[in-house]
């Protein structure tokens, strides 16, 4: 009789256990983060809902960059020298055939890194690199040690100051190398450093260098001769250069975009024009024409095999990456001009979940389309010029445990539709 109770109550403890996965409870949270193009101000929002979460003030007007991770933001400042980073709230922790989410409350951490004319923000598996126009060197540092509050930066020397880029790798950098007879001219190639500074291996040519961009475990600078793809399988990082395919029209890719769940990039190729670049295929370049010129564009991290591009008529297009053409577009606002300096307030895109962002600065608000039907669902009024944008979040698991953090806020309906 007793071993008949043990067994039983050893069977209700594994059924107990087996039972507690289905006290987690799935949450969907997204947030976007929208910096005005005049005034040292960054929005939160909730991107599901179009409520308001907070305003942080910074230094300067901000262009935003995300991590990997999405759990933090970094505020580069050109104009006042300094990089801010602020806490997004969603974080992940990988629990192998699922993901727990943590949703907290957005927060500017007491974390900044100074320089002058900071430019170029690269991230690649919590490790960043920031580069700054008018210094001799970048700064290296983690994610983790931003999120604990820590200003610990590595500092790399690259030779003279000048408009050029790094990417961070676990023990190495790969950096721009200045043109030697004028560093204010675009660098002539890359070079591999450790973290001491000293070279690695042999230069890559790379004349024009401007653009870079990842795409899995690809990492890809843009130059007027092709494309410097960047691998580390072991040690140090490696270099090989992908020409322009002999198909293509003259011209160069300046600025890329890396697709995310598909390996390829994209790059502008002249003012009208876009180039597909697969560089595991024989052909890796497919031109795309665009109807006008060219405002932006960015990926869907969602539905992988779409981007979308937003020209000067003011219409944004869905790209199908697979079939290398556009496939549907939408008017969005009213048209605007591609003449003018190049750093007027001009639309900028964001996915976050089933919806497409449209920052509409002269406008003051942010167009939301249904990113299945690709039609216009809403608008979020921001006060000033909403411009750069970016989206975090995504779908966990949170357990009735006492361990995790959400924090309600009242929505405003009026905020969803037009």
């Amino acid at each position: 009789m007793k071993r008949h109770l043990l067994s039983l109550t050893i069977a209700t403890i594994f059924i107990g256990f087996a039972a507690t996965p289905s006290l987690a409870e799935d949450v969907n949270a997204w947030r976007l983060f929208v910096a005005d193009h005049d005034k040292p101000v960054i929005t939160v929002i909730d991107a599901l809902d179009g409520d308001k979460l907070n305003t942080f003030s910074v230094t300067g007007p901000a262009t935003l960059y995300r991590s990997e991770s999405g759990a933090v933001v970094f505020a580069v400042q050109g104009s006042a020298n300094t990089v801010t980073a602020l806490s997004s709230g969603i974080s992940f922790h990988d629990h192998g055939d699922h993901a727990d989410i943590d949703v907290d409350d957005p927060a500017l951490l007491n974390v900044e890194f100074t320089g002058a004319k900071p430019g170029h923000f690269v991230e690649r598996q919590g490790n960043v690199a920031q580069w700054f126009d008018g210094e001799k060197h970048a700064l290296l540092f983690n994610e983790q040690a931003v999120l604990q509050g820590k200003n610990a930066a590595t500092s790399v020397n690259v030779v003279a100051a000048h408009h050029g880029v790094a990417v961070p790798y676990d023990h190495y950098a790969v950096v721009s190398i200045p043109n030697p007879e004028d560093a204010s001219k675009r660098p002539v190639g890359a070079r591999v450093v450790g973290l001491d500074g000293k070279k690695v291996g042999e230069d890559a040519l790379c004349p024009g260098l401007h653009g870079s961009a990842g795409s899995g475990n690809r990492y890809a600078l843009a130059c007027s001769t092709g494309l410097l793809l960047i691998t580390q399988n072991t040690a140090a990082p490696e270099i090989k250069h992908l020409p322009y395919s002999p198909s293509l029209p003259q011209g160069s890719v300046s600025t890329l975009i890396g697709g995310k769940g598909m390996q390829y990039f994209i790059g502008n190729y002249g003012p009208d024009r876009i180039v597909l670049i697969d560089p595991t295929q024989s052909d890796s370049f497919r031109l795309i024409q665009l109807p006008t010129r060219r405002v932006h564009f960015a990926v869907d991290p969602v539905r992988a095999k779409y981007a979308y591009v937003f020209t000067e008529d003011g219409k944004l297009h869905q790209v199908d990456v697979i079939k290398g053409q556009i496939t549907q577009s939408v008017r969005v606002t009213e048209p605007y001009s591609m003449d003018g300096h190049w750093n007027d307030p001009r639309p900028r895109i964001a996915v976050a979940d089933d919806k497409i962002f449209v920052t509409d600065p002269l406008k003051s608000k942010i167009h939301v389309l249904d990113a299945v039907a690709f039609t216009e669902s809403g608008e979020i009024p921001v006060d000033g010029q909403p411009f750069n944008i970016v989206a975090v979040g995504g779908s966990g698991k949170v357990h009735d445990d006492g361990h995790h953090h959400q924090h309600e806020h009242h929505h405003d309906d009026a905020k969803k539709g037009k």
